[in-house]
Protein backbone atom coordinates (compact mmCIF):
# COMPACT_ATOMS: atom_id res chain seq x y z
CA UNK A 1 0.00 0.00 0.00
CA UNK A 2 1.68 3.61 -1.10
CA UNK A 3 1.66 6.34 1.16
CA UNK A 4 -1.14 8.11 -0.10
CA UNK A 5 -3.21 5.24 -0.10
CA UNK A 6 -2.69 4.62 3.69
CA UNK A 7 -3.83 8.09 4.22
CA UNK A 8 -7.07 7.76 2.17
CA UNK A 9 -7.34 4.51 4.11
CA UNK A 10 -6.97 6.03 7.56
CA UNK A 11 -9.39 9.20 7.05
CA UNK A 12 -12.19 6.56 5.83
CA UNK A 13 -11.66 4.39 8.98
CA UNK A 14 -11.50 7.11 11.08
CA UNK A 15 -14.54 8.67 9.86
CA UNK A 16 -16.41 5.61 10.52
CA UNK A 17 -15.24 5.70 13.62
CA UNK A 18 -16.40 9.04 14.97
CA UNK A 19 -19.64 9.70 16.35
CA UNK A 20 -22.40 11.29 14.15
CA UNK A 21 -22.44 15.03 14.08
CA UNK A 22 -18.52 14.96 14.77
CA UNK A 23 -16.55 16.64 11.85
CA UNK A 24 -12.69 15.51 10.97
CA UNK A 25 -10.91 18.06 10.40
CA UNK A 26 -7.49 17.38 8.60
CA UNK A 27 -4.61 19.56 10.09
CA UNK A 28 -2.36 19.68 6.95
CA UNK A 29 0.57 21.90 8.24
CA UNK A 30 3.42 20.86 6.16
CA UNK A 31 1.95 18.33 4.46
CA UNK A 32 1.97 17.77 0.51
CA UNK A 33 -0.95 18.55 -1.84
CA UNK A 34 -0.26 15.17 -2.63
CA UNK A 35 -1.28 14.01 0.87
CA UNK A 36 -4.21 16.49 1.03
CA UNK A 37 -5.53 15.34 -1.96
CA UNK A 38 -5.51 11.70 -0.66
CA UNK A 39 -6.80 12.98 2.40
CA UNK A 40 -9.84 14.48 0.58
CA UNK A 41 -10.27 11.48 -1.42
CA UNK A 42 -10.59 9.48 1.79
CA UNK A 43 -13.21 12.01 3.10
CA UNK A 44 -12.16 15.33 4.23
CA UNK A 45 -14.05 18.01 3.75
CA UNK A 46 -12.59 20.64 6.13
CA UNK A 47 -8.73 21.53 5.77
CA UNK A 48 -6.80 23.48 9.29
CA UNK A 49 -3.67 25.25 8.70
CA UNK A 50 -1.75 27.02 10.82
CA UNK A 51 -0.16 29.73 8.27
CA UNK A 52 -1.75 31.72 5.41
CA UNK A 53 1.19 31.15 3.30
CA UNK A 54 0.99 27.29 3.56
CA UNK A 55 -2.77 27.59 3.26
CA UNK A 56 -2.33 29.44 -0.44
CA UNK A 57 0.25 27.68 -2.03
CA UNK A 58 -1.45 24.46 -1.46
CA UNK A 59 -5.12 26.02 -2.30
CA UNK A 60 -3.23 26.61 -5.64
CA UNK A 61 -2.49 23.36 -6.15
CA UNK A 62 -5.41 21.90 -5.76
CA UNK A 63 -9.06 21.61 -7.34
CA UNK A 64 -11.28 20.11 -4.85
CA UNK A 65 -13.76 21.69 -3.20
CA UNK A 66 -13.51 21.96 0.71
CA UNK A 67 -13.52 24.28 3.53
CA UNK A 68 -10.71 26.04 4.67
CA UNK A 69 -10.10 26.81 7.99
CA UNK A 70 -7.46 28.99 9.83
CA UNK A 71 -6.17 27.18 13.32
CA UNK A 72 -2.94 29.25 13.74
CA UNK A 73 -2.84 32.28 15.15
CA UNK A 74 -3.79 34.76 12.58
CA UNK A 75 -1.41 38.16 12.40
CA UNK A 76 -2.57 41.55 11.21
CA UNK A 77 -0.54 41.79 8.28
CA UNK A 78 -1.96 38.83 7.51
CA UNK A 79 -5.53 39.49 7.26
CA UNK A 80 -5.97 40.78 3.87
CA UNK A 81 -4.80 37.61 2.28
CA UNK A 82 -6.96 35.05 5.32
CA UNK A 83 -9.99 36.63 4.31
CA UNK A 84 -10.00 35.82 1.04
CA UNK A 85 -8.31 31.58 1.28
CA UNK A 86 -10.47 30.76 4.16
CA UNK A 87 -14.08 29.98 5.27
CA UNK A 88 -13.70 29.81 8.62
CA UNK A 89 -11.33 31.83 11.59
CA UNK A 90 -10.86 29.09 14.50
CA UNK A 91 -8.25 31.46 16.36
CA UNK A 92 -10.33 34.52 17.06
CA UNK A 93 -9.22 36.41 20.33
CA UNK A 94 -9.54 40.29 20.15
CA UNK A 95 -11.57 42.46 18.81
CA UNK A 96 -9.48 44.66 17.05
CA UNK A 97 -8.04 41.70 15.11
CA UNK A 98 -11.83 41.01 14.37
CA UNK A 99 -12.55 44.39 12.87
CA UNK A 100 -9.94 44.19 10.37
CA UNK A 101 -11.03 41.36 9.22
CA UNK A 102 -14.29 42.67 8.88
CA UNK A 103 -13.30 45.28 7.09
CA UNK A 104 -11.38 42.80 4.81
CA UNK A 105 -14.77 40.59 4.40
CA UNK A 106 -16.57 43.86 3.77
CA UNK A 107 -14.28 44.47 0.37
CA UNK A 108 -15.19 40.92 -0.52
CA UNK A 109 -18.88 41.34 0.04
CA UNK A 110 -18.50 37.86 2.33
CA UNK A 111 -19.43 36.99 5.65
CA UNK A 112 -17.05 35.08 7.47
CA UNK A 113 -17.54 31.85 10.09
CA UNK A 114 -15.34 32.44 12.86
CA UNK A 115 -14.89 30.69 16.80
CA UNK A 116 -13.09 32.62 19.43
CA UNK A 117 -10.49 30.60 20.84
CA UNK A 118 -10.28 29.84 24.47
CA UNK A 119 -6.61 29.81 26.33
CA UNK A 120 -8.46 26.90 29.00
CA UNK A 121 -5.10 26.30 30.43
CA UNK A 122 -4.16 30.29 30.81
CA UNK A 123 -0.73 29.84 29.39
CA UNK A 124 1.34 33.21 29.03
CA UNK A 125 2.82 31.88 25.39
CA UNK A 126 -0.62 30.34 23.82
CA UNK A 127 -3.18 32.59 22.34
CA UNK A 128 -6.62 32.82 23.37
CA UNK A 129 -8.62 34.71 25.51
CA UNK A 130 -8.87 34.01 28.93
CA UNK A 131 -12.19 31.95 29.56
CA UNK A 132 -13.35 34.43 31.88
CA UNK A 133 -13.01 37.14 28.89
CA UNK A 134 -14.75 35.05 26.60
CA UNK A 135 -18.46 36.33 26.94
CA UNK A 136 -16.65 40.04 27.09
CA UNK A 137 -15.47 39.53 23.30
CA UNK A 138 -18.12 37.30 22.01
CA UNK A 139 -20.63 40.40 22.69
CA UNK A 140 -18.22 42.61 21.44
CA UNK A 141 -17.86 40.70 18.33
CA UNK A 142 -21.54 40.56 17.26
CA UNK A 143 -21.83 43.71 15.95
CA UNK A 144 -19.52 43.24 13.52
CA UNK A 145 -21.32 42.37 10.55
CA UNK A 146 -19.10 40.79 7.59
CA UNK A 147 -17.96 38.08 10.55
CA UNK A 148 -20.47 35.58 12.05
CA UNK A 149 -19.96 33.56 15.62
CA UNK A 150 -20.02 30.20 15.51
CA UNK A 151 -18.95 28.93 18.27
CA UNK A 152 -15.79 28.18 20.53
CA UNK A 153 -12.05 26.29 20.10
CA UNK A 154 -9.24 25.61 22.85
CA UNK A 155 -5.96 23.86 22.50
CA UNK A 156 -5.60 23.34 26.12
CA UNK A 157 -2.23 22.47 27.36
CA UNK A 158 0.53 20.14 26.47
CA UNK A 159 -0.17 16.96 28.56
CA UNK A 160 1.68 13.36 28.67
CA UNK A 161 -1.57 12.15 29.46
CA UNK A 162 -4.97 13.12 27.15
CA UNK A 163 -6.90 12.69 30.67
CA UNK A 164 -5.13 15.34 31.68
CA UNK A 165 -6.60 17.68 29.22
CA UNK A 166 -10.25 16.48 30.24
CA UNK A 167 -10.89 19.65 32.79
CA UNK A 168 -9.81 22.06 29.53
CA UNK A 169 -12.08 21.10 27.45
CA UNK A 170 -15.23 20.42 30.00
CA UNK A 171 -14.48 23.94 31.60
CA UNK A 172 -14.88 25.24 27.42
CA UNK A 173 -17.94 22.70 27.06
CA UNK A 174 -19.47 25.05 29.82
CA UNK A 175 -18.71 27.85 28.30
CA UNK A 176 -20.44 27.35 25.12
CA UNK A 177 -23.52 26.05 26.84
CA UNK A 178 -23.18 29.63 28.47
CA UNK A 179 -23.12 31.30 25.60
CA UNK A 180 -25.31 29.40 23.54
CA UNK A 181 -28.33 29.95 26.44
CA UNK A 182 -27.41 33.87 26.59
CA UNK A 183 -28.70 33.63 22.63
CA UNK A 184 -26.58 36.94 21.56
CA UNK A 185 -28.10 38.55 18.22
CA UNK A 186 -25.92 37.09 15.43
CA UNK A 187 -23.74 34.72 17.48
CA UNK A 188 -24.68 31.03 16.51
CA UNK A 189 -22.84 28.25 19.34
CA UNK A 190 -22.55 25.76 16.82
CA UNK A 191 -18.78 24.37 16.48
CA UNK A 192 -16.68 23.46 19.24
CA UNK A 193 -13.34 22.75 18.37
CA UNK A 194 -11.13 20.89 20.54
CA UNK A 195 -8.69 17.71 20.48
CA UNK A 196 -5.87 16.45 18.15
CA UNK A 197 -4.98 12.95 17.35
CA UNK A 198 -4.06 12.27 20.92
CA UNK A 199 -6.52 13.63 22.87
CA UNK A 200 -9.61 13.73 20.30
CA UNK A 201 -11.33 10.88 22.14
CA UNK A 202 -11.55 12.73 25.46
CA UNK A 203 -12.76 15.80 23.73
CA UNK A 204 -15.49 14.31 22.44
CA UNK A 205 -16.74 12.60 25.50
CA UNK A 206 -16.41 16.46 26.36
CA UNK A 207 -18.47 17.40 23.44
CA UNK A 208 -16.25 18.63 20.80
CA UNK A 209 -17.87 18.50 17.46
CA UNK A 210 -14.37 19.53 15.58
CA UNK A 211 -11.80 17.89 16.09
CA UNK A 212 -8.52 18.48 14.31
CA UNK A 213 -6.04 15.39 13.64
CA UNK A 214 -2.32 15.74 11.42
CA UNK A 215 -0.60 12.66 12.63
CA UNK A 216 -3.53 10.34 12.77
CA UNK A 217 -4.30 10.59 9.42
CA UNK A 218 -0.74 11.61 7.20
CA UNK A 219 2.01 10.01 9.83
CA UNK A 220 4.68 11.49 11.85
CA UNK A 221 5.64 15.30 10.36
CA UNK A 222 8.20 15.69 8.57
CA UNK A 223 10.19 19.35 8.83
CA UNK A 224 13.07 18.82 6.38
Amino acid sequence: MSDNQAIQQNVCELIKSLPEGVILEAAAKTRSAEEVVSAIDGGISVLGYNYVQEAEMIQNQIEKKVSWHMIGHLQKNKVKKAARIFNMIETMDSLILAQLLNDECEKLDKVMDMLVEINSGLEARKTGVPPEKAEELVRSLCHLPNIRVKGLMTMGPWCDNPEELRPYFRQTKEIFDSLAAFKIQNVEMTFLSMGMSDSYKVAIEEGANIVRLGTKLFGPRSYN
